[in-house]
């Protein structure tokens, strides 16, 4: 089959738990209010939801719970059986173990067997990454495929600490990050009236470059290590990612022929309120609607594309087109999906 007429037929998402104003992040640590006043200055992000409990601690979500509820609302927009799935992909930064892979658990969960499972761990371009993957197998032959990307960082969320005594470069993950997971289900079906995938961008930029980002693994052996758990470079990051978003955009208009003026909705990253703010003005694609969500969410990580992308599907109509674009960070990758309603 054409591979350009690969289509989306639904999105879903899925929250753990209330959200967590930033008010309340600054008395659950102590922070006074300049703190609170800094968070909205700084990141620009009003509220996050945590799958942790910051009052007793408790875990109450799992990547697997919340990849699974979001499949199942995906699924029913769809309107399709865990059964008629012939692929499932899966991306996340934050797996709950090395192994069994998350992407098995939430196949288990969801009651699908004897398909093809595949598991990628990527920061914020792991989602475009999953349906790339789950484009090329539709591709060839495989009918629907079901792609879930999320984040859960509650194991690295320690309540015992003292915020005073973190670096910037841990200090800025406690406030910037939220937890939640998102799904899509693409089809090989000409189905009229969804968007159909025109483009997807998937390269990897880092070469000679330090990381913007990164997160440990620890074992038995090194679990005293004294390297932090989570840390990145904000300031790299602040001024690679506009930079990388244009570069993006160019190379999908470049690539779909389409001009600045056809795009309908744009997609932005979402790595703060603040920071999506300034990717959106210097993109200069002032006929495009913003989807964006990461006021209200935080930045999800790879949950994020589809929380878009469920807001995007309510709107579009036909001949509608959107570029969705992600940068991630930890050693910079570049990732973006063109979208035309059918």
């Amino acid at each position: 089959m054409d591979i350009s007429e690969v289509r989306v037929l639904a999105a879903g998402t899925a929250l753990p738990g209330p959200p967590i104003d930033n008010a309340a992040l600054a008395r659950r640590f102590g922070m006074d209010g300049a703190w609170e006043q800094w968070i909205a200055a700084f990141v620009g992000t009003d509220s996050r939801h945590l799958a942790v409990d910051l009052d007793t601690g408790e875990v109450r979500s799992s990547l697997s719970e919340l990849g699974a509820l979001a499949a199942e609302r995906a699924l029913r927009g769809a309107a399709l059986r865990p059964a008629d799935i012939d692929v499932l992909v899966l991306g996340t930064s934050t797996p709950e173990m090395l192994m069994p892979a998350t992407v098995n658990v939430v196949a288990d969960r969801l009651g699908i067997n004897d398909v093809p499972t595949y598991q990628l761990q990527s920061g914020c371009a792991g989602a475009v990454q999953a349906l790339d993957v789950a484009r090329g197998m539709l591709a060839n032959g495989a009918r629907n495929a079901l792609v879930i990307g999320g984040e859960v960082c509650a194991k690295h969320f320690d309540l015992s600490v003292d915020l005073k005594d973190l670096s910037p470069a841990e200090l800025v993950n406690v406030v910037l990050f939220g937890d939640g997971a998102g799904a899509a289900v693409l089809t090989a079906d000409p189905v009229e009236g969804v968007p159909a995938v025109r483009r997807v961008l998937n390269r990897l930029t880092g070469q000679g470059r330090e990381p913007g980002q990164s997160v440990q693994w620890f074992g038995l052996a090194d679990r005293a290590s004294a390297a932090a758990a989570v840390k990145e470079d904000y300031k790299a990051i602040e001024e690679s990612v506009p930079l990388m978003a244009a570069e993006i955009v160019k190379e999908l208009l470049a690539d779909t022929g389409w001009d600045a003026t056809d795009v309908d909705y744009l997609l932005p990253p979402q790595l703060s309120g603040r920071m999506t703010a300034r990717i959106v003005e210097e993109l200069g694609l002032a006929a495009a609607e913003e989807v964006s969500c990461v006021r209200e969410t935080a930045n999800t990580g790879n949950a994020l594309p589809f929380f878009q992308f469920e807001r995007a599907l309510a709107e579009m109509t036909t001949g509608d087109r959107a570029l969705c674009v992600a940068v991630e960070s930890s050693k910079w990758i570049k990732a973006g999906i063109a979208l035309e309603c059918v």
